[in-house]
């Protein structure tokens, strides 16, 4: 099935909630991107800093000129230099150590980079994102930078198919981000962005279900 028919169907689904829908292009090479820009979408999302600004720099001017890029995934910060600038948002800072490194690059290059908090509020070892109770202290410090704009905050549910579990995940979530006062949410994926529409989802962050038949 084409991007587009699949999008038409996830279209339906959202209506009522008008999320930034990110077409997640890790997995698929610029033909893929370009077939979802072609479709319609705007935004994408990409995980790996050299692969991503190889990818980004190969696509043809207006594609490029036009999409706005979204950065997903774990960010280290030898690759920082990398993605500040080249991408409108990073998703995943996860420690003051990295917000400060991406605060210092901006600075150098005299942007004003937007990023959001990864938050792992299902406490799950084998993920980054910072602690809920440590929040409040990062946030603090990385609003007090100059060459950084917060957003919002994101955070990646658990691979489960228990609804009740998404459901309360996505729900502290909403509460963080009232807490804060924040204008982002990015959370939700192929599996599980209906649920996270529901507790008030801002960006969604698609991949296969918008490129594989489904």
């Amino acid at each position: 099935m084409s991007v587009k028919k699949n999008l038409e169907k996830i279209l339906k689904d959202t209506e009522n909630y008008n999320p930034t829908i990110i077409a997640v292009t890790k997995y698929y090479g610029i033909n893929k991107m370009i077939e979802a820009f072609d479709a319609g979408l705007r935004n994408f999302g990409e995980s790996k800093a050299l692969e991503a600004v190889e990818k980004i720099n190969k696509i043809d001017d207006t594609t490029k000129s036009q999409s706005i890029y979204h950065f997903i995934g774990h960010l280290q910060t030898n690759k920082v230099k990398y993605v500040v600038g080249n991408f409108d948002y990073i998703h995943s800072v996860d420690s003051l150590k990295l917000a400060q490194c991406i605060n210092n690059e901006a600075n150098k290059k005299g942007i004003k980079q937007k990023i959001l908090i990864q938050v792992n509020n299902a406490h799950e070892l084998q993920k980054f994102g910072v602690d809920p109770c440590e929040l409040e202290n990062l946030i603090n410090e990385v609003k007090a930078m100059d060459s950084i704009e917060l957003t919002g905050l994101m955070n990646i549910a658990p691979l489960s198919d228990d609804e009740q579990l998404l459901q309360k995940l996505f729900s502290q979530m909403r509460e963080l981000k009232e807490k804060f006062k924040l204008k982002e949410l990015s959370m939700g994926m192929s599996k599980d962005y209906k649920i996270a529409l529901k507790n008030g989802a801002t960006m969604i962050r698609l991949g296969k279900i918008l490129f594989e038949d489904n």
